[in-house]
């Protein structure tokens, strides 16, 4: 008769192979690829530049009120005002000049001592080799720097995968109304 270590040693190595092979049969969520799978070719580092039309005013807005807290209009920097944009994308700062896209997202004010926004902005491109493609912004944009920097955090169609930042600047600003003409400089990796 073998003896009791014998035996529990190969109970042990049994049971450890049985539970390797059902662990194989079980379907797995993840797995690996190569790149050139999803037709991903060489990584290319592409700069963007165009003017965002933010218009409040009118009888055609395109950034509107959606919501605001109840000290909104108490606040020097309107702490808790959220606004949702459809904004022009242009090649130059006129209003008429030639549409690339919409800039399309929200911004909250969400700093209770100066104007700084976070803001959520889908860039959707209409124009050229980058037609329906998107470029997904999100960050911080403190609006009394004279140039602001937020991260690109992804895009679809040609700008998958894409990574980057953005550099605002303010090219006018109407003090009466709100409506702004900001000029986007977007740097950005993507296949």
């Amino acid at each position: 008769m073998a003896k009791p270590t014998t035996l529990m040693s190969i109970l042990t190595i049994t049971l450890t192979l049985l539970f390797s092979l059902v662990a194989a049969k079980q379907p797995s969520f993840h797995r690996e690829i190569s790149p050139t799978s999803l037709g991903l070719q060489k990584e290319k580092f592409s700069h963007l530049r165009f003017y965002l039309h933010d218009i409040l005013s009118g009888p055609k807005p395109t950034t509107v009120e959606v919501a605001e807290a109840q000290m909104t209009n108490t606040s020097s920097s309107n702490f808790g005002l959220v606004l949702m944009a459809d904004d022009p994308m242009t090649v130059g700062p006129e209003p008429g000049s030639k549409l690339v896209g919409k800039a399309q997202g929200m911004f909250g004010f969400a700093n209770q001592e100066e104007t700084g926004l976070l803001m959520i902005l889908n860039m959707a491109f209409t124009e050229g080799k980058y037609n329906g493609s998107t470029l997904t912004m999100v960050g911080r944009n403190l609006v009394s720097s004279a140039v602001r920097e937020m991260p690109i955090v992804g895009g679809s169609g040609r700008f998958r995968f894409a990574r980057g930042y953005v550099q605002v600047k303010s090219y006018s600003l109407d003090q009466k109304t709100g409506d702004a003409v900001l000029e986007y400089n977007v740097y950005v990796f993507h296949y």
